[in-house]
């Protein structure tokens, strides 16, 4: 990052090198930072391997780091192990200043891309039904890209994690379409079974074998103060053992494929955290030293944060029990223009940007920018959107997001009933991933066990 601290001086690299302060940094088109450069280090990245960042730092995102450094206490030393690649939440007067240097390291990125350095990309998905527009924004549209943009020798994997999808009982025949159904999707957003491995989590045995024996390891007190067990645990009247070692199985599934990159959101940092943590305590521990595991470095791509058509405060889910307050990748056009004309706003005239004070307004113009991304003549921001906006009903603006949306889906909604309808198809891509993950996991299997002892 340029301005302050030492620049960093490896090859193809652009970071900020000082102990205590922020570190920014670029990895081919995507945005990784830590709140200390040594998290960074602690969580096994690289800094010579890291790729050019394609431009100067704009000032926006340097008056971003004054503000963060103003903010960690100068007596906050960092902790080994307890990394995160993915940004802290900010205090509610310096979100307008994140908001701009996202947006503005976006346009950089957008016209100066270079592919991600070769290594193992994993991610995946629970088989929960059919995609929403939450789901496509914030993982599946990026992982398209992630395989578009990816060096030649880079592996992608891509997962329909059904194992972690039974820790809610599930009625075997809608399990089994909703995997169907899943792998569909995948191939409709763009992913190619001829570049990305795509397999069903249950397939590989591999998976919970490993999850067995880093549970042998994983710290209770660990895994107890997991957000996501704290939040379910206050809803749940008997929380079962599958939830609370939810976090164990995702490790599993990073490690195993010895993954050098995960895409995750906010949500989910802790839980890599988790694993580099799981990593390091069996090469210790167990392997002696020997770098058996690799600590998986994070992928934050730009948020795409959908929220609620219905509770524009909440994000968009599938577990929401009005169907209205999502849009899935599949609906047709009769059924978006329906969604969308029910969808909450407020009754201020005009259009304009604010997410907290008009979060229903705010979160149709997302979709209308997201949803143009790309586009010739796209806006360069929201901000922007909501300016050519401005003078809009909101009936009129709730047509052009039903018109963009349905734009965007059209060729998706076509491939997935083609694929739907195409059986063998799916079957030979989930055959042949499997075959292909299967070889990715025995790989590193042969070196856990030699660890272990068996």
């Amino acid at each position: 990052m340029r301005g302050g601290g030492r620049s960093g001086e490896q090859t193809g690299s652009s970071v900020e090198r000082s102990g205590g302060d922020v570190a920014v940094w670029m990895d081919g088109g995507y945005v990784c930072m830590a709140a200390h450069l040594d998290w960074a280090q602690a969580a096994g990245v690289r800094l010579g391997a890291m790729t050019l960042c394609p431009a100067p730092i704009p000032s926006d995102a340097t008056l971003l780091r004054s503000a963060l450094r103003a903010a960690i206490p100068k007596n906050n030393s960092p902790r080994p192990m307890s990394s995160t690649l993915a940004p802290r939440r900010l205090p509610r007067c310096l979100r307008p200043v994140s908001t701009a240097c996202s947006r503005s390291l976006r346009r950089s990125i957008s016209n100066n891309s270079s592919p991600l350095r070769p290594g193992v990309i994993f991610s995946g998905i629970q088989p929960t039904g059919i995609p929403h527009l939450g789901n496509y924004l914030g993982a599946l549209q990026q992982w398209a890209k992630l395989q578009d943009e990816a060096a030649p020798s880079t592996t992608l994997i891509y997962c329909v994690v059904d194992l972690h999808a039974i820790t809610i009982r599930q009625e075997p025949e809608q399990l089994r379409q909703w995997r169907k159904e899943m792998l569909a999707s995948l191939l409709a957003v763009g992913l190619d079974p001829k570049r990305s491995i795509i397999f069903n989590q249950s397939s590989i045995s591999a998976h919970s074998e490993l999850m067995w024996i880093l549970s042998c390891q994983a710290s209770m007190g660990y895994l107890s103060r997991m957000t996501q067990w704290k939040s379910k645990t206050s809803t749940e009247k008997e929380p079962k053992l599958g939830l609370f070692s939810y976090p164990v199985l995702q490790a599993a599934d990073i490690l195993v494929h010895r993954a050098t990159h995960v895409p995750v959101g906010e949500d989910q940092a802790q839980h890599l955290e988790f694993a580099r943590e799981c990593a390091s305590t069996f090469n210790h521990v167990i392997a002696g030293g020997k770098p058996v595991l690799v600590p998986p470095g994070t992928l934050l791509s730009p948020a795409r944060r959908v929220m609620s058509l219905t509770n524009p405060t909440k994000k968009m889910s599938k577990s929401d029990d009005n169907p209205k307050s999502r849009i899935l990748i599949t609906d047709g056009k009769d059924v978006i223009e329906k969604k969308l004309k029910s969808a909450l706003t407020d009754s201020i005239e005009g259009v304009s940007y604010d997410p907290e004070l008009r979060p229903g307004v705010s979160n149709l113009l997302e979709l209308i920018f997201h949803m143009q991304a790309g586009e010739q003549g796209a806006p360069e921001s929201v901000e922007d959107l909501a300016r050519d906006c401005a003078d809009l009903s909101m009936r009129a603006l709730k047509e052009r997001v039903a018109l963009s949306v349905d734009k965007r889906l059209a060729s998706i909604r076509e491939r997935y009933e083609e694929l739907m309808a195409d059986t063998n198809t799916l079957e030979d891509v989930a055959e042949e991933g499997t075959v292909k993950a299967s070889e990715s996991a025995e790989r590193t299997m042969r070196m856990v066990r030699e660890a272990v002892g068996f």
